[in-house]
């Protein structure tokens, strides 16, 4: 089996066994690649089935010169279920990745915005412009449902039950789960649906999705990030932020007025609590306000 068919394989497997996005999947392949381009550089003639340990850590020894130990890790986590994946299609009895350590990395919080530089980068939305009330009810959404750019980029009107108070989102792995909204947000997306949209012409083929471009076609992510990098500099913010900042700072601002981390969990689609944890290490000061009202110890 040469590498290419083996990532191939891999790819298939990851698409149709375990669910994962197309994004997800390309940075395997991504990471794969770079093992394989670093055999090819070496002259190191090596298939998936035989390939050994002592190769693997020269890789990760040159590749530790060019990236950063978070990405490391992340690359030699996807190397680990590659070739268990080659064991459990008994094209190998072992993982060469069994012995190898990932470098430690520290806990790496998100970044959030406060309430006062969401305002002000809302507030700097030109809204004469006639994709104003779109990219207002853009980054209402974001930061009102707590939404992946990805999820939102696809939303579409039918995943909307506004009178319900909900939305429907596809998240990782297209898997689904209902998200409440608020008056606030539903009134800035009626706004854009009822003044901007309905006046648009749309292409064949995307009637259903709520954000459209100009051109009456689909959103990509990499607009989502121009419309808030733009935005970030005509008010002159300093952070480095991005669409999952205002996911983190949803999830963190919930957290901060004392909403339940189980339910900010099933908000933000994670599969595990200990991915929704990350939140409770980014403002302490709340923590020790909590203990101070809620401890009977801390009364006397």
């Amino acid at each position: 089996m040469k590498w290419e068919e083996a990532i191939v394989d891999y790819s298939n497997y990851l698409k149709i066994e375990r669910g994962l996005s197309e994004n997800s999947i390309k940075n395997y392949q991504f990471d794969l690649k770079k093992l394989v381009d670093y055999l090819k550089a070496s002259a190191i003639k090596s298939p998936p089935q035989t390939i050994g340990k002592e190769i693997i850590q020269r890789f990760i020894y040159d590749i530790s010169k060019e990236v950063n130990p978070r990405s490391q890790a992340r690359i030699l986590s996807g190397l680990r279920g590659f070739f268990n994946y080659l064991i459990f299609e008994n094209y190998r009895p072992d993982n060469p990745m069994e012995l190898i350590e990932s470098p430690k990395i520290g806990r790496k919080l998100p970044d959030t915005l406060s309430q006062l530089e969401i305002d002000e980068l809302i507030g700097a939305i030109d809204l004469s412009h006639p994709q104003g009330e779109r990219n207002r009810a853009i980054l209402e959404t974001l930061y009102g449902c707590g939404l992946r750019v990805s999820e939102l980029v696809s939303l579409r009107l039918s995943d909307l039950f506004l009178d319900e108070d909900f939305i429907k989102v596809s998240g990782k792995g297209d898997k689904q789960r209902l998200v409440p909204i608020a008056e606030h947000t539903k009134k800035y997306i009626d706004l854009y649906r009822k003044h901007v949209r309905n006046h648009q012409k749309i292409q064949p083929g995307y009637e259903d999705f709520l954000y459209l471009n100009r051109n009456g076609r689909q959103l990509t992510r990499a607009m989502i990030f121009e419309i808030i990098k733009r935005l970030a500099e005509k008010i002159g913010l300093k952070k480095n932020i991005s669409p999952h900042t205002f996911r983190h700072s949803f999830a963190t601002h919930l957290l901060e007025g004392g909403a339940d981390l189980r339910a900010i969990q099933q908000m933000l689609g994670h599969e595990s609590i200990t991915t929704t944890e990350v939140y409770v290490h980014v403002d302490r000061s709340h923590l020790t306000e909590v203990l101070k009202k809620f401890h009977p110890r801390t009364a006397s």
